[in-house]
């Protein structure tokens, strides 16, 4: 029988994991706690990093549907949840990963999908959603302006083909 300290845990991170847009497991070993209190401030507000046991953690994620990080589940394993842009995030591990090389990320999930170290590596250097926000609404604008101008020149090409033709009749009709 489950002691009921083990269940609420399971089921506190079973939440944590149904309610992240994002989890990044890490190997913390050689850590001190100041290094690890410095971990949790370059990860943003929008995570929480949570040093976690690995037999409960891995029930609490099959629990909340993620089968794929079964086998990352070895050493000393915490966790990363994301609740907000995920990218900050990954930067602010992979950032105290360059200073600290005993920080060493094993994995993770991005909305149900797997993702390995390499994979967050990539998704770190991505731009924030804003700065892509800001690009696409940019190439959008100057898109809509040459729309606008391309719109605005038929009618105005079609305007002097009829007065170059009133021209050239006006032209011949003087003529005969």
């Amino acid at each position: 029988m489950a002691r009921p300290d083990k269940s609420a845990a399971v089921a506190e991170l079973t939440d944590k994991f149904r309610s992240s847009n994002a989890a990044v497991l890490t190997e913390y070993r050689g850590l001190t706690v100041a290094q690890l209190k410095q971990l949790r401030r370059s990860l943003g507000e929008n995570a929480q990093y949570a040093v976690v046991k690995n037999t409960l953690t891995k029930i609490a994620a099959n629990e909340a549907g993620i089968t794929s990080l079964d086998d990352q589940f070895a050493g000393p394993t915490a966790v990363a949840f994301i609740t907000g842009d995920p990218v900050e995030s990954a930067k602010g591990l992979r950032d105290f990963a360059k200073d600290n090389p005993n920080l060493i990320i094993k994995g993770g999930v991005l909305d149900g999908k797997a993702l390995s170290a390499d994979e967050i590596k990539k998704l770190a250097d991505l731009e924030s959603r804003e700065v892509l926000l800001a690009k696409l609404a940019g190439a959008m604008k100057g898109k809509q302006s040459q729309a606008a101008a391309l719109f605005q020149a038929l009618p105005s090409k079609l305007v002097r083909t009829v007065d170059a033709l009133r021209a050239k009749q006006a032209e011949q009709g003087g003529a005969e």
